[in-house]
């Protein structure tokens, strides 16, 4: 698996780029932390992630994918650019509190970025103009 970072991510200029970019093409309902999700749960609501999660949202100034178009207008999600397991939250792997590897996302983004699902992403706004005629 190739390792992904937030300065790789931010070289490319488009959110779809990004996207792919990030996309782990997985499936709903697939198992991640099966019977010790209490760890990663436990992981998402300590001090130290709090911290770096606000850290991330600041220096992507609350924008999905760290696009200035795609403004984030409600909950925004950390995403792992590089999945976490149990072994890393056990070891106290650095990578997993590192911004370097951690984007700013939407929720849909967020799980098209996990089950591969374009339809979900968020479409850039399109100004409405005098004389324009064609619906949205």
């Amino acid at each position: 698996m190739t390792h992904r970072s937030y300065s790789e991510l931010i070289e490319l200029d488009d959110f779809f780029e990004r996207f792919r970019y990030l996309a782990l093409g997985g499936s709903v309902g697939e198992m991640t932390f099966g019977f010790d999700r209490w760890m990663n749960q436990e992981f998402y609501h300590s001090r130290q992630w709090k911290t770096v999660r606000q850290v991330v949202i600041a220096r992507d100034l609350g924008c999905d994918l760290a696009m200035p178009e795609y403004e984030i207008h409600e909950r925004i999600y950390i995403h792992h650019m590089n999945p976490m397991d149990q072994d890393q939250l056990l070891h106290g792997d650095r990578n997993i509190l590192d911004p370097e590897c951690l984007i700013s996302t939407s929720h849909n983004t967020h799980n098209a970025i996990h089950y591969g699902d374009e339809s979900l992403l968020p479409r850039p706004y399109v100004p409405r103009r005098r004389g324009d005629t064609k619906e949205w």
